[in-house]
Formats: C-alpha cells, sequence, structure tokens
C-alpha cells in the first residue's frame, strides 16, 4: 500500500468512482466499485512511479494528508 493521499469520488459522466492521487501529476485510475478504484490506483501508483524512474524524473515524497480550502 502506498503512502500517497487517494481522493475517491464518484462520477456520474463516467459512472464509476474516480480515484485520484493529487501529488503525481495526471496520476488517476477508476473502478465500478468504491474498493475497485482503490486497487486500480494502487497499480496506478506503482506503475507511475516505475515509469518516473525509467524517464530520469523526481518522484515526490509522500506528504500525508493534504489540506484543500
Amino acid at each position: 500500500m502506498s503512502k500517497y493521499e487517494i481522493i475517491i469520488y464518484w462520477s456520474e459522466e463516467d459512472k464509476a468512482f474516480i480515484a485520484e492521487v493529487p501529488e503525481l501529476a495526471g496520476c488517476m485510475a477508476d473502478g465500478e466499485t468504491y474498493q475497485a478504484a482503490l486497487a486500480n490506483a494502487e497499480i496506478v501508483i506503482q506503475e507511475w512511479i516505475e515509469t518516473a524512474k525509467e524517464l530520469g524524473r523526481k518522484i515526490p515524497e509522500p506528504k500525508g494528508r493534504l489540506v484543500f480550502a
């Protein structure tokens, strides 16, 4: 399990749960259920990190809980 914050919400447009990882630009996943979206997000986070390493890009350290106003 990653230490990055994951925000999960229902998208009526997509008819799916969407999981966003705000600390990793463009890192998102979806699923038919909340649990599926979370599981898919964990996979996508690992793929995002692997790709960043291959491209020599900096990988942000997890900050824990983010606060949005």
